[in-house]
């Protein structure tokens, strides 16, 4: 039973996050408000900023943690880069094919 409760507080979709957002936005206000009338001049000023500065950050922080529908490589038109080398342990890259014959780098000596 609780975790269904529970469930009612979970935020899924974007749009869950903007009505969360606008009502800390509402509550921030309201409580800038209360401290102006407290806090006279720019005490008050530089509580009420705090008060709407913090709905940016909240709002950022649930933007960011609510997963969009589909994530951006599936979507992109253009091929995604293959991987060039690879690595054998985990900061050594396995030696790339050296070239022979003709092609090698001693018989590309010019005197």
């Amino acid at each position: 039973m609780l975790r269904k409760i529970g469930r009612l507080f979970i935020i899924k979709t974007r749009l869950e996050a903007w009505l969360v957002t606008y009502a800390i936005a509402v509550g921030a206000v309201e409580r800038g408000r209360h401290y102006l009338d407290m806090y006279p001049g720019w005490p008050g000023w530089m509580l009420a900023l705090a008060c709407t500065g913090v709905v940016f950050l909240a709002g950022a922080k649930l933007l960011d943690s609510v997963k969009t529908a589909a994530p951006l490589a599936a979507t992109a038109s253009y091929p995604l880069p293959a991987q060039r080398r690879r690595i054998i342990g985990r900061n050594r890259p396995m030696h790339l094919p050296t070239r022979r014959g003709s092609m090698s780098r001693t018989s590309h000596h010019i005197d």
